[in-house]
């Protein structure tokens, strides 16, 4: 006989466990499925460990540097590859426990195996228990997604990686591929970069973090490029070869020469494809290349079945999954009966994006370019961070902050920054956004001193022609 739930919840990333969490506080009866990790991807083997990598990368990068500070350490500074990877493995053991603490703490029932969906409502589950039958009444699908393959070669965890190889290496790379400049290429290739690797990056468009303003874009280019990485844009990687010794490559670059590359590794970051094969979904949701066609709230085309996270459309980000999760469950309750709870849609334009490399780069809402395709008569704006006191003093003055307005009534239609600890700070653009504040309310704002963060209020003064510092 089948265990009966208001929710269950297939999939423990951060999409499905906040959706768990957010149902179990409701009110709700919920169960959650999981087939390998509790916390998905992110917290095992994306968002939170690779943080980590880039973290030691870091201290790295300062150690060899000391002087630029005025201090002097004795003796030869290096990393040792297997406890860099021993501390981020160790972070995400440490919030895996976490979220099974909170699974415990919210009585969430936790079903570990393979769940497929037999109904819109009900699915079986195939793990150490043999097969279990559930049923609910409504169901969250929050499989997620893994790395795309390139069509030529396929990642074989010993010279060509995907994300997941290039956390757990077996060795140090010599000399590496990286193919793709996304958030995930970027950083893997800042990241081995400062570990002293030979790092060479390769994107077909003609720009590197395409998704971000130009200037953005330009701007890592340039730092990237003089911190010893090679970056072809408009280039292209025809074939690869892998063997014992390495790997191969044929990169056709921008004026259409191809020429063949020897590397020691090759990291592809393309894409993802998302999980949503041979899970009972053929009859059940509308689907498009593969991703769950929802509403803003996350319901599909059956009543009772919803979806969450990079198993939708996207951007795929974590925040914006654990969002989905909230509004999901939130709707969820209020069809069930709960008045008392009030979900809102999410708003894309108000998702931020973030990218750890070094230097950082963060943004939210529409670039410039994309604000006048738009039609918006735009004031924009740009402050370095070689005017900004605290920059200097931290020894971090290369960056920006830019801001992007309607001219016509001051709305801020977009914030894009890149330095030191501008993942921290986005936030404050984001809420301002979610508010729909204007240029009015941010330069009346008064911001602490001295902080990098006085960046952010003296771009919007340049977008209006009255910054203080510059």
């Amino acid at each position: 006989m089948a265990e009966k739930y208001d929710l269950i919840v297939l999939g423990s990333g951060p999409g499905g466990y906040v959706a768990a969490i957010r149902g179990a506080q409701l009110g709700l009866k919920v169960a959650i499925v999981e087939r390998e990790l509790l916390g998905g991807i992110c917290l095992n083997w994306g968002c939170i460990p690779t943080k980590a990598l880039l973290r030691s990368a870091e201290i790295l990068h300062y150690a060899q540097n000391a002087k630029d500070y005025g201090l002097k350490i004795a003796g030869e500074i290096e990393a040792d590859l297997d406890a860099v990877v021993k501390r981020s493995r160790g972070v995400a053991a440490q919030l895996n426990k976490g979220v099974t603490g909170l699974m415990k703490k919210n009585k969430i029932a936790v079903h570990m195996g393979e769940g497929k969906l037999t109904g819109p409502t009900s699915l079986t589950v195939k793990g150490e228990k043999g097969e279990e039958k559930l049923e609910a009444k409504h169901v969250i699908v929050a499989t997620g997604a893994r790395a795309r393959d390139l069509p030529f070669a396929k990642a074989d965890g010993e010279r060509i990686w995907t994300y997941r190889h290039a956390m757990t290496p077996k060795e140090m790379p010599k000399k590496l591929l990286v193919i793709g400049s996304g958030a995930i290429g970027i950083e893997f290739a800042s990241f081995y970069n400062d570990m002293g690797v030979d790092v060479t990056v390769v994107e077909m468009l003609d720009r590197i973090v395409p998704v971000e303003d130009k200037d953005v874009s330009a701007f890592l280019h340039k730092s990237l490029t003089k911190q010893g990485i090679t970056i072809m844009t408009g280039a292209g990687v025809e074939d690869i070869k892998a063997d014992g010794k390495g790997v191969k490559a044929k990169i056709k670059d921008k004026d259409g020469k191809v020429s063949e590359s020897e590397f020691s590794h090759c990291i592809t970051a393309i894409g993802i494809v998302p999980n949503t094969e041979n899970i009972g979904l053929e009859k059940l949701a509308e689907m498009e290349k593969g991703f769950i066609q929802i509403d803003p709230y996350g319901r599909t085309k059956s009543k009772g079945l919803w979806a969450i996270g990079d198993c939708t459309p996207g951007p795929w980000l974590a925040h914006k999954a654990s969002h989905e999760g909230v509004t999901a469950a939130e709707a969820i309750a209020q069809e069930l009966g709960n008045k008392d709870v009030h979900p809102h849609p999410l708003d894309r334009r108000n998702i931020p994006g973030c990218t750890y490399c070094h230097p950082q780069i963060a943004s939210v809402g529409l670039t410039e370019e994309k604000a006048k395709e738009a039609g918006y008569d735009v004031k924009a704006g740009t402050f370095p961070f070689i005017g900004n006191g605290k920059a200097i003093a931290l020894g971090e003055a290369e960056g920006f902050t830019k801001t992007v307005f309607d001219a016509k009534t001051g709305e801020l239609l977009g914030a894009h920054m890149v330095g030191a600890e501008v993942t921290e700070m986005i936030q404050g653009f984001v809420v301002g956004k979610t508010l729909e504040t204007t240029e009015a309310e941010l330069m009346q704002t008064v911001f602490p001193h001295p902080t990098i963060s006085e960046s952010m209020h003296e771009s919007v003064l340049a977008s209006y022609g009255r910054a203080l510092h510059i």
